[in-house]
């Protein structure tokens, strides 16, 4: 009878010693949350372009080594990771944001709207964070502060990487998660699983989305390099129109999806989103190129949509009396959630946003290069809402209208920290 009180004793003494525990760890979330909204307007109205971002990198470091996490800098170009040793010793947890603007004219008529300008790829343009990078910087920003003060909850170590580029490196340089995996940011020590978040302007706030398995499809950037003749533009049967081909290699590559891709499989996406050509109204040009993305899900439909566009942008060609040929480059894999981990998160994000908040998706044909780390070790990465509940209308991602609820900050914070701490814990 005594034992068995003095167990009860015990026993209502570690849940009373647990619960003082976790009060206290979502005290500190809560502090943070000011300071999350405050950091991520400063980057929004200074937003920098892939491997430039520098007064970027500089605000991030400055706030980690405040914080007596190890800091490196000059990480794929202008990457920053951070080292935080927990009290005890366990496994390697790594947490990633990506921190690069897009070249972008923002719209929005807000007190922090980015209004900086470039010159991007020979054009001038604004440069704006409309895909929500700096959120998701200024959220990884909140969860490092609320893990150094809770270094005593923590069984092993917390890499934090804030990565570049995430968007493309600028043409003829390397960048982004693949450069990181490169020059070793896994290693030293050795990370053992690694999550990361995406906020999204379509999703309300307060609501989480995953995806176990394939989540984001593989990316392919391609160039199609149009050769016809030089004829004047009131005599087009002297030439040979690069530009009227071009339009036809278009529309063949939509037949490629529309007839030849079995989508009750799984989603593909062929987009041309450049076509240059031609200097004045009267002249049919000599050459004409477009450049495009391929989005898929599925490798051997990755496989037959590259073999049948190159097939089909040179026949066009050849058929119309001129040449094409394409070049490709590989800009990301397929963002694939590690089944078991992701199990091993659900309790986590259900226990932090409400069973009923934590919703399955459908796989999406936007690309991260995430995935580059998924390669190496398990990872797993979800969605985090961001729309103003009731809202009908949601600007997407990459438009100069994208917005974002503030609201959504906290759960981001929360669920990244609780799912490095519970990781770490089993």
């Amino acid at each position: 009878m005594k034992y068995t009180k003095t167990l009860c004793i015990v026993g209502t003494i570690l849940v009373s010693a647990f619960a003082k525990a976790q009060t206290s760890f979502d005290q500190d979330i809560a502090a943070v949350k000011d300071k999350v909204i405050e950091w991520r307007r400063d980057f929004h109205q200074n937003p920098e372009l892939g491997n430039r971002e520098f007064k970027t990198a500089e605000k991030i470091a400055k706030h980690l080594k405040s914080l007596g996490i190890e800091v490196q800098t000059g990480v794929a170009k202008t990457g920053v990771v951070g080292l935080l040793k927990g009290d005890l010793p366990g496994k390697v947890v790594a947490l990633r944001a990506d921190i690069d603007a897009l070249p972008v004219t923002e719209r929005n008529d807000l007190p922090f709207k980015s209004n900086v300008t470039t010159t991007f790829l020979g054009a001038e343009t604004g440069v704006m964070h409309a895909c929500g990078h700096d959120t998701h910087t200024a959220i990884l920003m909140g969860v490092a502060e609320v893990l150094a003060k809770n270094k005593d909850k923590i069984k092993g170590s917390v890499k934090f990487v804030f990565q570049p580029a995430e968007e493309g490196p600028p043409p003829g340089e390397e960048g982004g998660a693949k450069l990181m995996v490169k020059e070793g940011v896994l290693q030293n020590p050795e990370v053992d699983a690694i999550f990361g978040l995406h906020i999204n302007s379509a999703t309300p706030v307060g609501t989480i989305r995953y995806k176990p398995g394939g989540t984001m499809a593989a990316t392919e950037r391609f160039v199609v390099k149009v050769k016809g003749k030089q004829s004047h533009g009131s005599q087009p049967w002297s030439g040979v129109d690069p530009i009227l081909i071009s339009a036809q290699i278009i529309d063949g590559f939509q037949s490629i999806i529309s007839r030849e891709s079995n989508l009750t499989e799984e989603a593909a996406v062929i987009t041309v989103g450049k076509i240059t050509s031609g200097l004045r109204f009267n002249i049919i040009p000599e050459s004409a190129e477009m450049i495009g993305t391929v989005r898929t899900l599925d490798p051997d439909m990755r496989e037959k949509i590259i073999r049948r566009m190159n097939e089909m942008a040179r026949d066009i060609a050849k058929a119309y009396g001129g040449e094409a040929e394409i070049e490709w480059q590989n800009m990301t894999v397929v963002t694939y959630n590690d089944l078991d981990l992701t199990a091993q998160s659900l309790p986590t994000l259900q226990k932090v946003s409400g069973a009923e908040n934590v919703q399955l998706q459908k796989a999406v044909t936007g690309g991260e290069d995430f995935s580059f780390f998924q390669e190496k070790v398990p990872g797993f990465y979800f969605f985090l809402g961001g729309m103003t509940p009731g809202n009908k209308e949601a600007f997407p991602h990459h438009t100069p209208d994208f917005f974002i609820d503030e609201s959504g900050f906290q759960l981001g914070v929360k669920a990244l920290s609780q799912l490095t701490v519970d990781y770490l814990s089993k």
